[in-house]
């Protein structure tokens, strides 16, 4: 199995790649830059959507559903928003097909055009506040908290599966408040709740911060961010919240009685993460032997294979850890006995390494009889011995292991991977040399950070919050600087 994956070291680009289509999370669609993901890879986004959902709910947000669709006067209403996202817009002209009258299959009907173009949603804050309009209108309506769960689209010219599609799936947060305040502390909410559920259940430390006015998202006061380093030294935004101030409910007048009977527009957010995550979750974490799957987010968590030559010997291993699996189950645990006797256990050994199962444990006759069983761990792949009676309480210590050694792993990387620039030449050699997280300095113009991305490739990921000060100078036009910010390429 582990042949048909190539090299990080060799070619990493191919190395991910190989992850995703050998380890069967998705394939590639006929729609060009569009996937399709497999049962295994939606399985990891079911439960990273069943967490997150409880975590949204939990912080008083409630699920909706808006249209796919959303009319072209409505991006233009808000200028740095159309402005953003009108190179990746996918527009509907027209609303059916006819018979080519020469024969030639099948074609658009030139009388089917549509009065005003649709835009396919590359995101939904226009039509969401169009709505809002007509659910808020004094101040007992607020605050309004609503997530959906949705798909959207943004022609990407450039893509990989799960890092970059022209359609991926998400979850946006779109929320109303009365005040300025509120709404920042909602923004600075779901951006912890974002690095709470990348650190503890994706096992990947990230950097929390704010975007640069370059960087932050289209129609935007201020983008939040997390940011997290793969194993490549490139960095991947893991998610974002952004505060809207009034832009948006200035665009879509959007306003509210106050308790002193005055007319306001409301205050807004918006928030999101996206299937993007299963690419950092593979970047951050797996080898050239396959996916290296967290315990927490992993479809199955524990494999048990029995050694057997007859239907016997099977029942026999069956028998002896059939109580073993109903109390993981129990617990919460997925487990699944593969008793399968088409293929070798070297054969499935390899398969479920390839897969990233955090767990396998081999048992054949002769452990029955010594009452011990062949424990494997997919993290550093290590094997012990463990008495059968013991597994009930030693695999759930087990995972709980995994997971916080795959998060200590990454935070190591991440430190060992983070430097210090204080010139020019000592950041482009560094940049070259040893990709990471570079920390230097800037001047705060946006001149300066498009030189620098122009020259080197590199962006600022982030202006880290609660940024100690610190004097300095900026390392490509020596003004004056008072924090370093962080620098890295991305994807």
């Amino acid at each position: 199995m582990s042949k048909k994956i190539s090299s990080r070291a060799e070619d990493y680009s191919q190395w991910y790649n190989d992850l995703v289509i050998r380890g069967g999370l998705a394939d590639y669609s006929p729609v060009r830059g569009c996937m399709v993901i497999k049962p295994y890879g939606y399985a990891i986004w079911e439960n990273m959507k069943t967490v997150l959902d409880k975590k949204f709910k939990d912080t008083g947000h409630v699920n909706a559903y808006f249209p796919l669709f959303i009319p072209k006067s409505f991006l233009s209403k808000e200028a740095a928003h159309v402005e953003g996202f009108a190179k990746e817009c996918a527009v509907v002209t027209h609303y059916r097909l006819m018979n080519d009258p020469n024969g030639k299959g099948i074609v658009v009907d030139p009388d089917a055009k549509l009065e005003e173009e649709l835009i396919v949603r590359p995101t939904s804050e226009t039509i969401i506040w169009h709505t809002y309009k007509n659910w808020i209108t004094s101040y007992r309506d607020l605050p309004l908290l609503i997530n959906q769960w949705a798909n959207v689209v943004r022609w990407e010219m450039r893509t990989r599966l799960f890092l970059r599609t022209a359609e991926f799936l998400w979850q946006e947060g779109h929320t109303a408040h009365s005040t300025s305040q509120e709404a920042i502390a909602e923004a600075e909410t779901m951006l912890d709740v974002y690095a709470d559920f990348v650190e503890k259940w994706l096992a990947i430390p990230v950097l929390r911060g704010v975007k640069t006015p370059n960087e932050r998202f289209a129609g935007a006061v201020e983008t939040y961010c997390i940011e997290a380093l793969m194993q490549d030294g490139k960095a991947l935004q893991a998610g974002t919240s952004h505060f809207l101030g009034q832009n948006f409910a200035k665009a879509f007048e959007v306003q509210f009685m106050t308790k002193e009977n005055k007319q306001e527009y409301v205050w807004a957010t918006s928030w999101g993460v996206s299937t993007r995550l299963i690419g950092a979750l593979l970047m951050a974490h797996s080898d050239d032997e396959g996916l290296v799957l967290p315990p927490k987010v992993a479809p199955l968590q524990v494999v048990i294979i029995p050694i057997f030559k007859n239907a016997e010997e099977l029942n026999a291993v069956f028998d002896r850890v059939s109580s073993l699996m109903k109390t993981l189950k129990a617990q919460d645990i997925s487990v699944k006995l593969n008793d399968d006797d088409q293929t070798r256990p070297g054969f499935k050994y390899a398969q479920y390494e390839l897969e990233g199962v955090p767990v396998r444990i081999a048992i054949g006759p002769r452990d029955l009889v010594s009452g011990t069983a062949e424990v494997a761990r997919r993290d550093t792949k290590e094997k012990q011995i463990v008495q059968i009676d013991d597994l009930e309480t030693f695999v759930p210590a087990l995972l709980d292991e995994i997971q916080a050694n795959m998060f200590q792993k990454a935070l190591k990387f991440r430190e060992e991977n983070t430097r210090r620039a204080d010139t020019y030449e000592e950041f482009k050699r560094l940049l070259d040399e040893q990709p990471g997280f570079i920390l230097a300095h800037y001047d705060g113009s946006p001149e300066t950070e498009d030189k620098i991305k122009e020259d080197t490739k590199a962006t600022i990921r982030c202006i880290p919050l609660n940024n100690p000060l610190e004097d300095g100078v900026c390392i490509l036009t020596g003004k004056p600087s008072t924090q370093r910010v962080v620098f890295a390429r991305a994807y």
